[in-house]
């Protein structure tokens, strides 16, 4: 998932939104790829902060609802890969 695929089409991102859409694809390749503790780092901003993440989400020009909602499939499909892995074994 991009985070462009988040944005409003048709509408010009600033140089504020390109910056925080950064700092949100970093943290989530950090989530996805990171070493553990950046990892459970990243995970508790993108799941349980609502504060800043809403913060980071709007500065960035997306929808926080949206986009987390997007994120949780990910995380569920994971999981599921994840338990059939450890069936298997």
């Amino acid at each position: 998932m991009s985070v462009g695929m988040l944005q409003n089409p048709g509408v010009e991102e600033t140089a504020e939104q390109k910056l925080w859409r950064a700092v949100i694809a970093s943290t989530v390749e950090e989530w996805v790829s990171g070493p553990l503790r950046q990892k459970r780092e990243a995970e508790q901003f993108l799941f349980t902060d609502n504060r800043d993440y809403r913060t980071v989400c709007y500065s960035a020009g997306i929808n926080p609802e949206n986009l987390r909602a997007r994120l949780e499939k990910i995380r569920s499909r994971e999981m599921v890969e994840a338990q059939a892995r450890a069936a298997r074994n």
